[in-house]
């Protein structure tokens, strides 16, 4: 029997929370609004953009400034992340992964990005092989904190809730992965910090993604030693 691990992108596995605050900033002066301050920004951290922006800028999604932002933002994202995107790989991450596919796992990433932007991520870091399906935001009608990226994970993997674990470093995470009846593991080194994460009851929290391998390795063998009915 396969056991599954879905991981969020951002904060996650790869650094890019300040860059992606960069990103914004350019992106507002590019379209003509406001700046907000950099805490705002990491605020909408793991939500889809249209949201994001939507949120910054105060109006509403359908708002012509709410487009702009966001093709304007995947222009930039391209310019100033992927060039230094293997770089920005939290420490542990590619050792983590290739133990995880050494005893079996099966990988998934589910993310707020657009699908095309979470592969290019993947893909500029080195990590998109590790990974049996990528969903981002758009191949959803309903993104995180919803649990439909969980289920369509799933299903496609071929896996039960209680095979899968969800990790994460926001909320959103937490709260899809509660929604969709999986174990959740929150990591405290990326965009929420530990007060924000205890408020969405995670299974388990961590401090490192050495930690994220061993929780998730020793949770998996209890499980095997469990008597078969």
């Amino acid at each position: 029997m396969k056991n599954s691990v879905i991981f969020d992108l951002d904060g996650t596995l790869i650094d890019t929370p300040r860059a992606i605050v960069e990103t914004f900033a350019a992106t507002f002066v590019s379209i003509g609004a406001p700046v907000c301050e950099a805490k705002d920004i990491r605020a909408t951290i793991g939500l889809p953009l249209e949201q994001a922006f939507s949120k910054l800028i105060g109006v509403p999604l359908n708002n012509n400034l709410v487009s702009q932002g966001v093709q304007q933002y995947l222009v930039l994202f391209k310019e100033l992340i992927l060039p230094k995107a293997e770089e920005l790989i939290f420490p542990g991450v590619k050792d983590g992964l290739t133990a995880f596919l050494d005893q079996g796992f099966l990988l998934a990433v589910a993310t707020s990005k657009f699908q095309a932007s979470a592969e290019a991520l993947l893909q500029a870091a080195g990590l998109h092989g590790y990974f049996s399906i990528v969903v981002g935001a758009d191949q959803v009608a309903q993104p995180k904190p919803n649990p439909e990226s969980g289920y369509l994970i799933m299903e496609k993997l071929g896996v039960q809730a209680e095979q899968t674990v969800m990790v994460g470093d926001t909320t959103h995470d937490m709260l899809m992965a509660k929604a969709a009846g999986i174990n959740s593991l929150a990591v405290t080194y990326g965009v929420h910090n530990l007060e924000k994460l205890k408020s969405s009851y995670p299974t388990w929290i961590v401090d490192t993604f050495d930690d994220v391998v061993a929780t998730i390795t020793v949770a998996n063998q209890r499980t095997d030693r469990r008597p078969k009915s």
